[in-house]
């Protein structure tokens, strides 16, 4: 590698990483707007209720949201990390590290959209947040994780982002489906739930299996034990959406614990 090209390289790590830091900066200040930490309704008085835990038939209860303190503070920590110079030439950060960067602008600019724009807007946002962390786990699982530090700031906190958003995502569309469908669907709401976990739990479960992470099933598993919880003893009730929700929790953690068990278990092949 010449000169000229070492250093054209490291500029791009250093701009990779300054945008990782902006992105997280963005992030925490759109979470503190768009959570009303200076004046207006809390996130669970937006769009009219839509987006309370008793605002759809597919919406975890409340305490579920605890778990975004948790990724809050492993990007926080993530963040930190990738500016140290140890990680600027890294082949896992130079591969991830702009979709992390995507990934937490997205995050941030949800909470603002729930709070100043419209619910279907809300709506494009977590699915292009989705699709976004999904793409980050294919790339992290091109290339192993270094160290323990690399897996819980990278691997865990990501996998664990990627697993909730997916049932966020849900979440979020049957808020906005609720507040659109006419009423001869909207009463058939234990059918259509019952019909989407099942195919949540299909995807949780695949996912599980060809990822070989266990911290996207247990964020997926967390949303949708409180899910049960809140139809089997909240508003709006369903014993049926509850109790699949149960299974489908359970389902999808025992394939996050066997693919991770699995994957500790294979040789690392190196070349």
């Amino acid at each position: 590698m010449t000169d000229t090209t070492a250093s054209a390289s490291r500029t791009e790590d250093i701009v990779r990483q300054s945008a990782v830091i902006a992105a997280a900066v963005f992030m925490l200040i759109g979470a503190t707007v768009g959570g009303g930490a200076f004046g207006g309704a809390p996130v669970n008085e937006l769009q009219n209720g839509a987006l309370a835990a008793d605002g759809s038939y597919l919406a975890p209860a409340g305490p579920a949201f605890a778990i975004w303190t948790v990724i809050y503070v492993g990007l926080a920590g993530y963040t930190i990390w990738q500016a140290l110079p140890a990680q600027r030439a890294d082949a896992r950060q130079r591969r991830g590290g702009w979709w992390i960067a995507a990934s937490m602008v997205l995050n941030g600019l949800w909470l603002v959209t729930a709070r100043y724009g419209t619910l279907i807007l809300t709506v494009l946002v977590i699915v292009a947040l989705l699709a976004v962390l999904a793409r980050i786990i294919v790339l992290l699982g091109a290339s192993p994780a270094r160290n323990m530090i690399d897996r819980l700031l990278v691997d865990a906190t990501m996998g664990l982002h990627f697993g909730w958003v997916t049932i966020a995502t849900v979440a979020n569309t049957s808020a906005w489906l609720t507040q659109t469908l006419p009423e001869d669907l909207a009463s058939q709401a234990d059918i259509w739930g019952v019909t989407v976990l099942v195919i949540v739990t299909v995807i949780g479960v695949i996912s599980a299996l060809v990822t070989r992470r266990v911290s996207p099933a247990i964020a997926s598993a967390w949303g949708l034990a409180w899910l049960a919880f809140g139809r089997l003893s909240g508003e709006p009730a369903s014993t049926a959406i509850g109790v699949t929700a149960a299974a489908a929790a359970a389902l999808i953690l025992a394939a996050g614990v066997y693919a991770a068990i699995r994957s500790e278990r294979r040789p690392v092949k190196r070349g």
